[in-house]
């Protein structure tokens, strides 16, 4: 598969390429990415070397879309459907994403969530979009909240990452759900 360019009103959200190289290691300095994602600690840029070729190799091979988000041509964070599955009755992939420290509190994330789920539902034919975080990562969840995903329970030691096994929130998203925040217990 191409990858896909997609524009919201204050963003655009294409593949990072070598130019994104220095500002993805930089904001991967930043000790709250690799606390709540899989980005590993300490970040080199070689890590975001790889990273940048596994984005081309992911989209080339349709296993994971993953995007830069730009504003005004500066990269302030990631986003992406992550394990991607085809079904007959509709794929499944999960929405992962961080943000550079500099635009936390803007809504990048939000705004970056709702274009790229609209995207998997239309043109991947996506039945469910599955969401997870760390336990306390109450930033990712509140975002998750906020584009409509169903908050759907406490998983022990579900996730892994180079600090071992956390505890991890999960959430999904259905194609047919009307996307309108609604409660979760645990904000």
């Amino acid at each position: 598969m191409e990858a896909v360019r997609l524009e919201t009103e204050r963003l655009v959200l294409a593949a990072p390429t070598e130019r994104d190289l220095d500002a993805i290691t930089a904001a991967c300095q930043d000790p709250e990415i690799p606390r709540w994602t899989t980005v590993p600690s300490p970040y080199t840029r070689e890590n975001a070397e790889d990273y940048v070729r596994l984005v081309g190799e992911w989209w080339a091979d349709g296993s994971e879309t993953v995007w830069g988000m730009y504003v005004d041509g500066e990269l302030v964070g990631s986003i992406g459907l992550h394990r991607i599955t085809e079904h007959p009755a509709g794929g499944h992939a999960e929405l992962g994403y961080w943000v550079a420290a500099s635009a936390r509190g803007k809504g990048y994330v939000v705004e970056a969530s709702r274009a790229v789920i609209d995207w998997g539902f239309a043109e991947l034919g996506l039945a469910r979009i599955a969401w997870r975080a760390v336990v306390g990562n109450v930033a990712s969840a509140r975002a998750a909240r906020a584009v409509g995903f169903r908050y759907e329970g406490l998983q022990r030691q579900a996730l892994t990452g180079q600090r071992g096994r956390d505890d991890g929130w999960m959430a999904g998203l259905l194609a047919t759900d009307d996307r309108s925040p609604v409660d979760w217990s645990i904000l």
